[in-house]
């Protein structure tokens, strides 16, 4: 693909990254249910990749809206709070290089329905007590088990997800590409807000998490007959770009991604205990992060047509990393009574950080292939590393007793994402 100018490339920001694009001969759209090329038909597809995005946040945020309870009622040791926390984030890193040679080996369609079928047993298996089998076992060994396998599963949503977006509606991709997005912020948010009213109803922090076992159900029903109708192909990866571990703008750009990604997923996992234990009962704190996360939809909505505007990205980089940490932290031990404000700030930030983050793998490329594997170097050191911003905040809380040393670590996370992403919003090319 030749170079794009500037120009070119900030009408509109393409940030649907497609992890077949090696792939020869190029993978077929996928063959649905009904008659081919039909509207209702492309509907369908769409309905159900959306639902799929749908299902890809709540582990996180379900299990931080309950923290409490869990930790009181399943008899957790400091350590597997802190495990439990991190685990997921860090398998996000170390299955997504998975995705595309199973793709490949499988096709798309149907690894999705795999891993569908490994977040709905996941989901189940949490909150077990499997005492009964293995006598002093109790809660640990499935929440651990159950969590690890919804890590591994959503990393290959993850993956794949976005090239099936690109792949199926090439005329739809603002539509659907907006659609997506908004499904996973919304995951995070639903999590956040629906499971403490749901432990309140049920009396039970395990039913809470069984819940959302149930919407991932619906979509690998769903999804069942469009995957099954696909005929696998053999495909061989055939390289192109240039080799992004090489290349000092790549570092750049994923060392801004591993910051963020130390404050993202730190918000879904310890915001709603972190409220708590600041005197806020379990439901409003739940509403918070659900608004604080409704509120990173609009950021990540806005900031990347922000950034494309201009030749460089690295004024709206510095800013919105110093307004996610400086959130982060306010949240943490600024006044109480402002908490809204410094939870709204932070979820203005956080979700403009994302989207910048993301960004940089278009404005920073030149040609599919280089983005697909910037995408893929993203994600692997992004999500591996990343996952010991929630690792930090567990051990230093376990370490003091309190979340205020966190709040001093969110500080110096979002000064070097400044930093970092002051370098990575330069005019230059991998």
């Amino acid at each position: 693909m030749d170079p794009v100018t500037r120009a070119e490339k900030t009408d509109v920001p393409d940030l649907l990254v497609d992890a077949e694009i090696d792939d020869v001969p190029a993978a077929a759209p996928t063959r649905l249910p009904g008659t081919p090329g039909t509207k209702r038909t492309l509907v369908y597809l769409g309905v159900c990749l959306v639902l799929i995005g749908l299902n890809l946040r709540t582990v996180f945020s379900s299990f931080a809206a309950v923290l409490p309870e869990v930790t009181s009622g399943a008899g957790l040791p400091g350590w597997a709070v802190v495990v439990l926390t991190t685990v997921p984030v860090t398998l996000l890193g170390v299955f997504a290089p998975l995705a595309p040679p199973l793709a490949r080996r499988f096709g798309a369609e149907r690894v999705l329905l795999g891993a569908m079928a490994v977040l709905t047993a996941g989901l189940l298996l949490r909150p077990l007590d499997l005492g009964g089998l293995v006598p002093g076992a109790g809660h640990l060994p499935a929440l651990l088990t159950g969590t690890a396998a919804c890590g591994a599963a959503i990393a290959l949503c993850n993956v794949l997800l976005p090239g099936l977006v690109k792949r199926d509606f090439p005329h739809r991709l603002g539509l659907m590409g907006g659609l997506y997005t908004t499904a996973i912020c919304a995951s995070a948010a639903l999590g956040a807000g629906f499971t403490y009213p749901v432990f309140t109803a049920a009396g039970e922090w395990t039913l809470a998490l069984w819940f959302w076992a149930v919407p991932a159900a619906v979509v690998l029903l769903l999804f069942l007959p469009v995957a099954l109708r696909q005929r696998p192909a053999r495909h061989q990866a055939v390289k192109g770009g240039v080799n992004v571990w090489r290349s000092a703008v790549a570092w750049q750009v994923t060392v801004f991604m591993v910051l963020q990604a130390m404050m993202s997923f730190s918000v879904f996992a310890w915001l709603a205990p972190i409220l708590r234990e600041r005197g806020v009962d379990g439901a409003t704190a739940g509403l918070m992060v659900s608004v604080s996360i409704g509120l990173q939809m609009l950021g990540s909505l806005f900031a990347p047509a922000l950034a494309t505007r201009f030749a460089d990205q690295r004024a709206i980089n510095t800013v919105v990393a110093l307004m996610t940490g400086c959130g982060f932290a306010l949240s943490i031990f600024g006044p109480l009574e402002l908490i809204w404000v410094w939870t709204g700030l932070l979820g203005l930030g956080q979700g403009s950080l994302t989207a910048v983050a993301l960004t940089m793998i278009m404005v920073r490329t030149r040609d599919g292939h280089t983005a697909a594997h910037l995408s893929g170097m993203m994600q692997g050191v992004g999500y591996g590393v990343g996952s010991t911003g929630t690792l930090m905040v567990g051990q230093l809380h376990q370490a003091t007793g309190s979340f205020m040393a966190a709040g001093v670590l969110f500080l110096a996370v979002g000064s070097l994402a400044a930093l970092f992403g002051y370098r990575a919003g330069r005019n230059r090319y991998v």
